[in-house]
């Protein structure tokens, strides 16, 4: 069976078989990404996607990075797919360990 889950920052396309090697991949293996909402500092990927939805409106999301409905709607189904398949105190365990 192929790996579910692939990286998907940038061209990276490593792939994964469980969602929280993928989302601690992203933490430890790209840069960080600065949001241009409020110039926060987080891990690139899920966790930018999260903070962006979390911390901010659909509105600053899509004037900040000129984003248009289907950006929105793309994001929104990735974190949607992510939060539901993924165990994130696992992943916070993972990355306090230095996994």
């Amino acid at each position: 069976m192929a790996p579910r889950w692939t990286c998907g920052i940038g061209d990276c396309d490593a792939a994964f078989d469980d969602v929280e090697a993928a989302i601690v991949h992203q933490t430890n293996d790209h840069q960080r990404h600065e949001c241009k909402v409020c110039g926060t500092i987080v891990p690139d990927g899920y966790f930018a996607i999260r903070h962006a939805f979390d911390e901010h409106t659909r509105a600053e999301f899509v004037r900040a990075y000129d984003a248009d409905s289907a950006a929105v709607r793309r994001r929104e189904e990735i974190k949607g797919e992510i939060e539901s398949a993924a165990d994130l105190q696992r992943v916070v365990e993972q990355l306090d360990r230095g996994v």
